[in-house]
């Protein structure tokens, strides 16, 4: 272990950041905590305020929203929270599970197994350069996110669902010659059918090999034996090429993953480069912190604050980190980007509070 790293702390929130992580989840979610548990049950998650994208919902903020919600439970110890969760899940799949006009699920869905037509992104526009489909790095974060549902309510069958997800989506996304996976592709059309971005996502694989080996834990430990088996073996191949970037978001969403098996040699190789990255962009004088907030995206800039956090870094890292959030403190209520700021604020509340997305935080399954 290197010298500046150390385990996850286990103690909770400070009352300050939890007001802060709070305000901001209000912010995309609409005044949620004054709501009766019976009203709780009943919520929908609002379109606006909303995650942002297509009805309101965006599958990488939701899926954050998710976890949020589940560190707020153990932050608090009230279950109101836990039911936000679950409510916010149902919201998506309504909305994401089904067509754009909302009338039928994705093609390969049923009532009884609503996961198997994928996801959609949440993308405003149906066509163009920036249409809606399905990204392979969503849905194993909205895969993660059930998974964390599973083992904070102590239910099999949201981690039942992201297995479901997992292996519909699985085929649509890793090319094979010969029995053997031989590539990864980015981004597929709405229905899977089509191909739109044939490049390989840059952590696709390594975060496939990790969240899928987490939902087959949780499955023997919750709902018998994992039936992921074939799926990791395959992204276990395509490892091998993915390298720490100095991308915020890519650097910090790599430390995340790899804080889940920290002591395997893939996870190890990723997270020396990635912190010897993360020395340079958190450096005062040459690195992001000397910018101007105009030339900066403060939600890539949480991603890695929360990787850091995740892993458990000390020292500078830690230093850098909080200096990072503090300096986006004062820009996050008055942001004119309307399309970012629901992105941006589950992330600043994950990057306040990371909770949910450490590996222990509810145990292990």
């Amino acid at each position: 272990m290197l010298s500046w790293i150390r385990p996850p702390a286990k103690t909770m929130a400070t009352s300050r950041n939890i007001l802060r992580f709070t305000e901001a989840m209000r912010l995309v979610y609409g005044p949620f905590d004054d709501l009766s548990e019976d009203a709780a049950r009943a919520w929908i998650a609002p379109e606006n305020p909303g995650a942002g994208g297509h009805r309101g919902r965006y599958l990488w903020t939701d899926s954050f929203g998710v976890v949020n919600f589940i560190t707020l439970f153990k932050e608090t110890s009230s279950p109101i929270y836990l039911t936000f969760a679950k409510q916010l899940v149902k919201t998506v799949h309504d909305v994401l599970g089904k067509t754009r006009d909302g009338t039928a699920r994705l093609p390969g869905a049923t009532k009884e197994e609503p996961l198997k037509g994928g996801l959609r992104i949440g993308k405003i526009h149906a066509t163009g350069s920036d249409c809606d489909g399905q990204y392979h790095h969503y849905l194993t974060l909205w895969m993660f996110a059930l998974n964390r549902l599973s083992l904070a309510t102590g239910e099999k069958e949201w981690n039942q669902l992201a297995v479901q997800l997992a292996k519909a989506i699985h085929p649509h996304f890793v090319g094979h010659k010969n029995g053997h996976a031989t590539k990864m592709v980015w981004k597929k059309s709405v229905d899977l059918q089509t191909t739109l971005v044939p490049r390989e996502g840059h952590l696709d694989a390594v975060t496939g090999f990790a969240v899928y080996r987490l939902l087959q834990r949780t499955a023997e430990h919750l709902h018998g034996p994992g039936t992921l088996s074939s799926e990791i073996a395959h992204y276990r191949a395509l490892m091998g090429r993915e390298s720490a970037n100095s991308d915020p978001l890519d650097l910090g969403m790599g430390l995340w993953i790899c804080h889940f098996f920290r002591d395997e040699d893939w996870a190890r190789t990723l997270e020396s480069q990635s912190l010897e990255i993360a020395r340079t962009l958190l450096n005062h004088e040459h690195g992001i912190l000397g910018r101007d907030a105009a030339h900066r995206l403060a939600f890539r800039e949480f991603g890695m604050c929360l990787g850091l956090e995740c892993f458990g870094t000390d020292g500078e890292f830690k230093k850098g980190a909080e200096a990072v959030v503090d300096f986006w403190q004062g820009y996050l209520e008055d942001s004119e980007d309307e399309d970012l700021r629901p992105i941006t604020l589950v992330m600043y509340a994950a990057a306040l509070i990371p909770g949910a997305f450490r590996d222990g935080y509810l145990g292990r399954g």
